[in-house]
């Protein structure tokens, strides 16, 4: 099953993650498994890598492109958001390294069957872990105006965000909006005639707050920068590298937070948030892919990747 994912800012998060031989590694997002393969070439040849994913697809995909590092590697179906507490229960911490990658890959979005993507027809599913029960065609189907309206606002910043909302309950009424290209013309037809005639399609914005609201995507990465950082041994490092600036927003804030920098609202008198720092940030300024990069994959484009390193000395 070959997979057409080119893993983003490659070279940049190996870096960042510096892999040698013998030390363990996460990749808690592998996908098809590009940036898992070459964290265990180059730390060949006793560096160990956990692998996971919420969707199974994806693991079988990154099973066949690591198999030349057999023995190296374990894969494992789970969400990243819940990875920490079997991973302390299972005794696997600490790492050396760990990553995620929050984007969605080219395999999910060229499945028309997965319904993430707008630019052919299939069901709107948007599912990335198929045992979860919320799809986007039960959030379209059940959810009120103003819920869906703020979906959007949030989620996708989009500005015709209540337009759209209106246009979704009055058209669900006339028939169900169960595909992605239903929904794709709907959301076309609510906002100005000069954003559906713009570089970038009209529904971009309102399909990405869909899926981030079916995957609970920001609860999940607010949840896992709570506890990531205690699975790294001292000296290791935890990468992220995220897609869109709600994402980073996240990433940025919390890095900030474990560097021991005060967050408290700027007229309080005392520090109360009990500010002490257990990471040191390697990058003030989140790395962007180059011009080269993005010439030959533009869905790299949006990419942004953060990485910090663990307080205390490297064993």
């Amino acid at each position: 099953m070959p997979s057409g994912h080119v893993p983003v800012l490659l070279e940049e998060t190996l870096s960042a993650l510096s892999c040698r031989s013998g030390k363990l590694y996460l990749d808690a997002t592998v996908g098809a498994g590009g940036h898992a393969f070459e964290i265990l070439r180059r730390s060949s040849p006793h560096g160990r890598l956990i692998g996971a994913d919420q969707d199974p697809a994806a693991l079988e995909r990154a099973r066949q492109r690591l198999s030349p590092y057999s023995g190296r590697f374990e894969l494992i179906h789970e969400n990243f958001r819940r990875l920490p507490t079997l991973l302390s229960a299972r005794g696997e911490s600490p790492f050396d390294g760990i990553l995620l990658d929050l984007g969605v890959s080219s395999d999910q979005l060229a499945d028309p069957g997965r319904g993430f993507s707008f630019s052919q027809g299939g069901p709107l599913d948007m599912r990335m872990d198929v045992r979860s029960e919320t799809t986007a065609a039960s959030l379209v189907k059940l959810l009120d105006a103003g819920a869906l309206r703020r979906i959007f606002r949030e989620h996708g910043e989009d500005p015709d965000a209540a337009a759209i909302a209106r246009a979704i309950v009055r058209e669900r009424e006339r028939a169900p909006i169960d595909t992605t290209d239903r929904l794709a013309a709907i959301i076309a037809s609510a906002v100005p005639p000069a954003r559906r005639h713009a570089r970038i399609h009209p529904a971009t914005r309102a399909f990405q707050a869909l899926r981030i609201a079916v995957n609970e995507e920001l609860d999940a990465l607010s949840e896992a920068l709570e506890v990531y950082p205690d699975l790294l041994a001292p000296g290791g490092r935890l990468a992220i590298i995220s897609f869109h600036s709600l994402e980073d927003r996240i990433v940025k804030r919390r890095f900030r937070a474990l560097e021991g920098r005060c967050t408290c609202p700027p007229k309080l008198p005392v520090c109360r948030c009990g500010a002490s720092a257990q990471m040191r940030v390697l990058s003030r300024r989140a790395v962007r892919p180059s011009a080269a990069e993005v010439a030959a994959n533009p869905r790299a484009r949006s990419a942004r990747l953060r990485a910090a390193e663990r307080l205390g000395e490297a064993a």
